[in-house]
């Protein structure tokens, strides 16, 4: 069985769906996050004013709802007056404190049951300034509370899928539609052949990275092999300091624009193909001049160094999940200002094949 969430795209960087949540259902709006684990939604019992600026759950008016007591015992429920577990979690510019829930879940047509996590604090920052309600966790069990907190593996469990996969579109545009296809992948989605990469350190949807280009050429940026994160939940890209400081200085963007229809492809070479950015999807460019959009962020091991893919490149590319696999599927988005037969985006590199095509090195 498969399923799309029809997204919205705010301000270029938010995409957010509706689920339901209890019985009878009470619907949010979410954000598809392939960076975190969880599902967290606001509690009615949350008087903060994020909350109240928010749909909130009310477990009372659901009839399936249970109280969960201890995250590592999913089937013990709170006595009246007992102890429970209350975790608090933090995000790069907040945090939420909240008790944990069991219910039913459904995404469109496809539902499950499982664990989440009910507000009962929320930052007003960022959560009081975002269109969503909560937060719809897709990253791998590794980064949830416990394995029934991951409800994509929930849907996995319950046998509710055709495959055991999801699919993420991004629209390139404010009046482009976003998909989010839970059990398959969509080809009509794909302006080029889909190309496969293994998880390299299951919790993120984390996979290796060869090197950077510009313009193709190989910028020997990864010693070793660098690694990146698929982030949905992310509106930026990011990369370590020294990489991204040294990208910086090699693309020599000039402040007041004079040079931005001459800056080149920004590539990264992953699974033996280049994924190209065009300056259009690597530069802020405003009236106050132009910058390069990636964020400096140092991630200290056993996760990082790290990079992530946010927004901008998911925009570009379709990405799906194969969770039974363990791998990440890459292809050119088809959005409708791609030509599939001359787009120069996605280079194949062809390796141990006649027709090879490599990234030059300088």
């Amino acid at each position: 069985m498969s399923r799309r969430a029809a997204c919205r795209e705010v301000h270029a960087s938010e995409y957010y769906g509706k689920i339901a949540v209890g019985s009878p259902p009470q619907e949010f709006t979410v954000v598809f996050d392939t960076g975190s684990g969880n599902l967290l939604l606001p509690s009615k019992s949350c008087t903060d004013e994020a909350c109240k600026s928010h749909k909130r759950f009310d477990a009372a008016a659901s009839k399936t709802a249970l109280d969960v007591a201890f995250a590592d015992q999913p089937d013990k429920t709170v006595e009246k007056g007992g102890d429970r577990d209350v975790v608090t979690i933090t995000f790069g510019t907040g945090e939420i404190s909240g008790i944990f829930i069991k219910d039913d879940i459904c995404v469109g047509n496809i539902c499950t049951h499982g664990d989440f996590v009910a507000a009962t604090q929320e930052s007003d920052e960022p959560f009081g300034l975002v269109p969503f309600d909560g937060i719809f966790g897709l990253s791998l069990p590794q980064m949830s509370e416990a394995p029934h907190f991951n409800i994509f593996d929930c849907m996995i469990r319950d046998k509710v899928l055709k495959s055991n996969m999801f699919a993420i579109f991004f629209g390139g545009t404010d009046t482009e539609e976003s998909e989010i296809t839970f059990g398959e992948f969509k080809t009509n989605r794909m302006a080029s052949k889909i190309f496969w990469v293994p998880v390299s350190n299951p919790g993120y949807w984390q996979v290796e990275m060869e090197d950077i280009t510009i313009q193709n050429h190989r910028q020997q940026l990864c010693h070793g092999n660098c690694q990146v994160a698929v982030d949905s939940g992310t509106s930026l890209m990011a990369g370590p300091v020294d990489i991204i400081n040294s990208l910086t200085e090699k693309l020599s963007v000039k402040n007041d624009c004079s040079n931005y229809k001459k800056l080149p492809d920004l590539g990264f070479i992953v699974g033996d193909h280049i994924l190209n950015l065009k300056p259009e999807d690597y530069i802020d460019k405003s009236e106050d001049g132009c910058s390069v959009a990636l964020m400096t962020l140092d991630i200290p091991p056993p996760k990082g160094p790290l990079f992530i893919f946010g927004d901008p490149f998911l925009r570009k590319y379709y990405t799906v999940y194969d969770r039974e696999q363990l791998k990440v599927g890459f292809a050119l988005a088809a959005h409708p200002q791609v030509d599939r037969k001359k787009q120069t985006m996605f280079i194949d590199l062809g390796r141990g094949s006649v027709h090879r095509k490599h990234a030059v090195s300088r």
